[in-house]
């Protein structure tokens, strides 16, 4: 009898010493899953932001989208929402400030550029120093200033100039000299080119905000078709 009793303690106690192992290496082998399931889906998250580029806006007041309620609605945004859309791996980054004039983008561009890396830099000044009545040459070197250092920091970067037209009331000599520093340092820095970023747009009062400058949000849903046209093909 006791020998009997003996027998049914110590198959209990292996019986639990199984179980208990059991348990350990369930929980073991379970968190050597979770682990490597947690340690891919890291890799995938590194891969896609190692995988991803980046697009600078670099502007005044059209690029910042002045005068909207909601920024979404501005130029940079639909493009973000385009690229999205495409399962394009590119990040618009809006580096858009009111009121800049080229000088002012000159000075301001090694700060934007050294914030992070960038594949493609639009390029979009000069609405402001038309509107000042700035020396047309003088815009012209500020804008080549702002390529030269895009190039030195990124020389694989692509840039996208976008044209711009000056006011009627300045005179068609001001208006041609102004026109003409566009296409020139596209074909000068061979680079691609917008020619006027507010095609079908500028004069428009129905696409415009009250001030007659800045496109609201219908005029950016045009804004960003021309803009497309030329960025599609850099991508």
């Amino acid at each position: 009898m006791n020998t009997y009793k003996h027998s049914v303690s110590s198959f209990s106690l292996c019986l639990l010493g199984f179980i208990v192992f059991d348990l350990l290496f369930s929980f073991c082998n379970n968190s050597e899953t979770a682990s490597k399931a947690e340690t891919a889906k890291t890799s995938t998250e590194e891969t896609t932001v190692a995988l991803q580029k980046n697009i600078i806006f670099f502007g005044n007041s059209l690029t910042a989208g002045y005068g909207l309620d909601d920024i979404n609605t501005g130029f940079v945004a639909l493009a973000q929402h385009r690229l999205d859309s495409l399962n394009q791996n590119y990040h618009c980054i809006n580096a858009g400030l009111s009121g800049e004039t080229t000088a002012g983008g000159a000075a301001r561009v090694d700060w934007i550029i050294a914030q992070q890396p960038f594949d493609i830099f639009i390029l979009e000044l000069g609405g402001n120093d038309a509107l000042r009545g700035i020396d047309p040459a003088s815009s012209e070197k500020n804008l080549q200033t702002i390529i030269d250092k895009v190039r030195t920091k990124n020389p694989s970067a692509k840039i996208i100039l976008a044209g711009m037209e000056a006011p009627r009331n300045l005179g068609k000599q001001y208006d041609n000299s102004f026109h003409a520093i566009y296409p020139a340092l596209a074909k000068k820095n061979n680079i691609a080119f917008i020619p006027f970023i507010l095609d079908n747009v500028g004069g428009i009062a129905a696409l415009n905000q009250t001030d007659g400058i800045h496109p609201n949000v219908e005029g950016n849903k045009i804004v960003i078709e021309n803009i497309w046209r030329v960025l599609k093909s850099e991508l």
